[in-house]
């Protein structure tokens, strides 16, 4: 279910479903740990990685996935589990 606001001013609207993004090191395989963090955690709708995006020098790597969120402390829990991660250095 995808919704779309009203207005562009009325931002994050719920519930939705919402790209969010992690970033660490590129030897922590980001890109099964991060669906996998999400789905323990008991976030709705996880999907498969969407995107990865290796750093200029390879050093990092970003993950980004999909998930649904019916609420914002929902969404607000997606980003602290994630962050909670000792190889997860940023979320978006």
């Amino acid at each position: 279910m995808k919704l779309t606001p009203q207005s562009p001013d009325q931002g994050f609207q719920f519930p939705g479903e919402f790209e969010l993004t992690a970033m660490g090191p590129a030897a922590a395989e980001l890109a099964a740990l991060v669906p996998g963090l999400l789905r323990e955690a008991g976030v709705a709708g996880v999907s498969e990685v969407l995107r990865t995006r290796p750093s200029s020098n390879g050093n990092y790597l970003s993950v980004t996935v999909a998930v649904f969120a019916e609420t914002r402390e929902h969404y607000e829990a997606a980003h602290e589990v994630l962050r909670k991660h000792p190889d997860i250095k940023w979320t978006l």
